[in-house]
């Protein structure tokens, strides 16, 4: 594992550094120099900086987590405990509700935590709220200038050009194929002789559809899929899909672009695609669409890390019998070549409390988690959300029992490449009526050119009323921070 060393502005007293190293069974710690300079690892150099802000009066440091991931956080509040005696306090919030009891709590004067783990697409309009607390001060005088390049995904540590988190959880959206079925020399055999191809990962959405409609057998109990078709998800899938026909949600200035053709061959798609499905996936949540799929009745599923870690424990009936792939891409490159299009669609964030008494402490206890010593230890946790998000994860003898290598190579490269939620401020508004609108169609209440001709007025209302010259500016912020390899094939629709 990576000890990241860092030369840093603060001040650190050599009595302090000392103290820690001890604490750690670390010998030969140099002197600080003038810079702060130390051969510390990160979270020994940031738990010695916590002692200085603290005193003789370490206090105690109250932290709002999503349901899920206590088993995360639990091995890094003992650890700042013992090297910092600060008490962690840890307050379990439902995961799908946490963004917004933090505003609630804040705007009402009522907050009782410092730090905070929203999902990673809130964290913009925690921002418009003015409830969290921008770090750029903090960052400048702690951070070693390396520290956050080292990150596989940061998207969605920074907004309005401020920064306000720190990605602790990996979360590229990926897909999961039942060995047995993707594997069968029969089922190879008899797909190649009659669609003229191989089969394997499917790299594209229609490639994917077609290996549903495949498997799907509903009269030997065997589904082409599990995906996640309730309503409050459906934007997920829509979004890869929509994407891989090229297109950009937004005009560069700001227009909605999708109730195009092609944002309502995606949703076609997916209407079309719903008959190959598991008849629970209309109305199971995550979870749920977890336990049918390890079922092993269903050839496919669409999930995360956390997906992964509940598939992999001991005992399960999928362990080892599963293959990985992104999610999939659409035929937009030179010449219809496919172009991958993985996807980062939920996370959580470390970020502070705005109204905290303590916002320096929070801050370092932030860094301290997000250190790779920690953050490891975080990620090692079969019980708990968070997935790797730094390079060191993936090299770890742990990680990689927990998740299995082949899972962790498809996820690491997902990482690299994701393409980002709609980190704009207004986000939760724009998902919520994609959404209903995605929900009215594949019910068959409405046509998909109607629902999102629909949708696509009320996200125009949406940006006007937020203020179009400011969100103008944040979505070309947000384009520019696609990954080239996908960017690059995107085109507003006055290009087509």
């Amino acid at each position: 594992m990576s000890n990241l060393k860092i030369t840093s502005r603060a001040s650190l007293s050599r009595r302090s550094l000392l103290q820690s190293a001890a604490a750690l069974g670390v010998s030969g710690v140099l002197p600080v120099g003038a810079m702060g300079q130390s051969s510390l690892p990160l979270h020994a150099q940031v738990a010695a900086w916590v002692k200085d802000v603290v005193g003789a009066k370490p206090g105690v440091l109250s932290v709002l987590c999503p349901d899920g991931s206590q088993k995360n956080l639990e091995p890094i509040a003992r650890a700042f405990t013992e090297m910092t005696g600060v008490e962690i306090k840890l307050r379990i919030v439902p995961s799908e509700s946490l963004n917004t009891q933090i505003a609630l709590e804040v705007i009402a004067g009522e907050s009782q935590f410092d730090v905070a783990l929203p999902a990673t697409f809130g964290v913009a309009d925690l921002v418009a709220s003015d409830v969290v607390l921008p770090l750029d001060t903090f960052v400048s005088e702690y951070e070693p200038a390396s520290f956050r390049d080292d990150a596989l995904y940061r998207i969605g540590d920074s907004f309005d050009h401020k920064t306000y988190g720190f990605q602790a959880d990996g979360d590229a959206y990926l897909m999961f194929y039942h060995k047995d079925m993707l594997e069968n020399p029969t089922e190879a055999a008899g797909y190649e002789d009659r669609f003229g191809t191989s089969l394997d990962v499917p790299q594209s959405w229609a490639e994917l559809d077609r290996q549903m409609e495949w498997f799907h057998r509903p009269e030997d109990n065997q589904w082409g899929g599990m995906l996640l078709r309730a309503s409050g998800y459906l934007a997920w899938e829509w979004w890869v899909r929509f994407h891989a026909y090229g297109v950009w949600p937004f005009s560069e200035d700001m227009v909605s672009q999708i109730d195009s053709v092609e944002g309502q061959a995606a949703l076609d798609d997916m209407i079309r695609s719903a008959e190959f499905l598991h008849p629970d996936a209309k109305n199971s949540t995550f979870s749920e669409t977890w336990r049918t799929f390890a079922e092993g009745r269903s050839y496919c599923n669409i999930g995360w890390g956390g997906s992964q870690k509940y598939y992999n424990r001991s005992g399960s009936a999928v362990k080892n019998r599963l293959s990985y792939g992104p999610t999939p891409g659409g035929a937009i490159g030179p010449g219809g070549a496919v172009v991958p299009i993985p996807y980062f669609n939920w996370g959580w964030s470390y970020v502070i409390n705005r109204a905290s008494t303590q916002p320096r402490v929070g801050y370092l206890f932030s860094l301290f988690a997000s250190s790779p010593e920690m953050s490891t230890r975080a990620v090692r946790e079969s019980g708990g959300f968070f997935d790797p998000t730094r390079p060191e994860h993936y090299n770890d003898p742990v990680i990689q029992d927990v998740y299995s290598k082949p899972f962790l190579d498809v996820h690491k490269d997902s990482l690299q490449q994701a393409i980002p939620d709609l980190y704009l401020m207004g986000q939760a508004e724009y998902f919520r009526v994609l959404n209903e609108a995605l929900a009215d169609a594949i019910n068959g209440n409405v046509t998909s050119k109607n629902a999102l001709k629909r949708a696509s007025q009320l996200w125009e209302m949406i940006t006007s009323r937020i203020g179009r010259a400011a969100q103008i500016n944040r979505w070309q912020q947000l384009r520019a921070k696609y990954p080239p390899a996908v960017s690059q094939y995107l085109r507003d629709k006055n290009e087509a």
